[in-house]
């Protein structure tokens, strides 16, 4: 072999080489995995993947406002946030859906569902096009075998003539239908998510305090529920809400004591919802039964509980609380932005200028909207509300640096606000 020949082959095994090693250690170091909340006590730094090991210091938050609800949703069970109103509906044999004001949980429409049973309604979901209701509550005898989800045309709900179909199931692992008798069983469940392909249940068990995560298709049909994972939540799980293009789930319930708490999930992979962070944080409600939850932005949240009462200790009226989680959820919804260009065009409004010194404006299509602005830390700096048109935020009391902006509940994605001095 020639000298040539012999020195090109070692050029070529030397740059092979060396390619692979650069590809290695790029690689790996693209894959450190590790804690990536700096919330966490045991935040990393240098990790670049969450492999949901976080660690979190106990967390407690109090609703900024609550409101009684009418005595028709003494049990009340459910919440979505849809078409600018919460919705919601009993748990008991009343068979309308109710429409309720944001701002003082009045109701303003029912919505009856003709043709339904309400065995016992436990939960309230959607996507785009669908409102779901679980008629799944389990917990008077463990021994259900008629369990169900109705779906039902959102179109057809807003013209007051609702077109409902049918999703029957049954756990994949529950072998035993002797009545076990009240509160007395892990095969009850209260919440659950719908995803683009899926429906994904939630279980309350009364035994355990964990929580089943079982999966299911969401159009009509009847299926088995396939056991995905069990999670020891300590507690009783009652309600769910997902935000799918975030990776944010938030679960809501109490413990056998009646202390309520949102147990929220987020920065997970795929369906696996239990492999990012966890979080636990106690509601300051005591004896507060609460029911559902729902957002739409990850920042605002709506809670509600039931009438519970004990007498001559204990009486807790049927409320809707707006609770702010902000300071919890905001640091990782800003991470989730990306550079932004001037100006930012986005779910019809316009933001400019940006970056800014004193003012930004907006421009929006939409009626009045609220919005968050939130810092890199992950607290709210200014809220405010957007009118049709042009609104004009200052911002000249702000630090130089980078912010979040969030524009209403429908419109939960944010945009990146750049805070810049100019030079004189």
């Amino acid at each position: 072999m020639g000298k040539y020949k012999k020195g090109l082959i070692s050029r070529i095994t030397f740059y092979s080489f060396t390619f692979c090693l650069l590809f290695f250690l790029r690689t790996a170091k693209a894959k450190i995995n590790g804690c990536t909340d700096p919330l966490a006590t045991n935040y990393n730094s240098s990790a670049t993947k969450n492999d949901g090991s976080c660690i979190y210091n106990n967390g407690s938050i109090s609703p900024s406002s609550s409101f009684i609800l009418s005595g028709i949703l003494t049990e009340t069970s459910g919440l979505v946030k849809w078409n600018h109103q919460i919705w919601t509906h009993n748990d008991n044999s009343d068979v309308n859906i109710y429409s309720l004001d944001t701002i003082n949980g009045n109701i303003i429409q029912s919505y009856p569902l003709n043709g339904t049973i309400n065995n016992d309604w436990e939960e309230i979901s959607q996507d785009s096009n669908y409102l779901y209701i679980g008629n799944f509550g389990n917990n008077a005898n463990g021994n259900r075998t008629d369990l169900k989800i109705l779906r039902i045309d959102k179109n057809s709900m807003l013209i007051n003539a609702p077109i409902i179909d049918t999703i029957h199931y049954s756990y994949a692992d529950q072998t035993s239908f002797t009545p076990a008798g009240s509160n007395n069983t892990d095969f009850d469940c209260e919440a659950f998510v719908i995803s683009a392909d899926s429906i994904y249940l939630f279980t309350k068990q009364w035994i355990s305090n964990k929580t089943s995560l079982y999966s299911l298709p969401k159009i009509p049909g009847t299926y088995i529920a396939n056991l995905k994972t069990t999670f020891d939540i300590d507690g009783l799980v009652t309600g769910a809400v997902f935000l799918q293009a975030q990776r944010i789930i938030a679960l809501c319930g109490y413990s056998n004591l009646l202390e309520p708490f949102i147990y929220l999930l987020y920065d997970f992979h795929g369906s696996e919802y239990f492999s990012g962070n966890k979080r636990k944080i106690t509601i300051s409600l005591p004896f507060h039964q609460i029911e559902g939850i729902a957002t739409t932005n990850g920042l605002k949240f709506y809670l509600s509980n039931e009438n519970f009462s004990q007498p001559p200790v204990i009486s807790i009226q049927q409320k809707l609380h707006i609770l702010d989680l902000s300071s919890y959820l905001g640091n990782y919804l800003h991470s989730l932005t990306q550079s932004v260009s001037q100006p930012v065009k986005q779910h019809s409004f316009v933001l400019y200028p940006n970056p800014a010194n004193n003012i930004i404006a907006i421009d929006s299509e939409y009626l009045p909207e609220d919005y968050y602005l939130i810092n890199t830390l992950g607290q709210t700096v200014k809220t405010g509300k957007l009118i049709k048109g042009s609104s004009y935020i200052g911002i000249d009391e702000l630090s130089e640096g980078i912010y979040f902006l969030i524009i209403g509940e429908e419109n939960s994605s944010g945009l990146k606000v750049i805070k810049r001095y100019t030079s004189p």
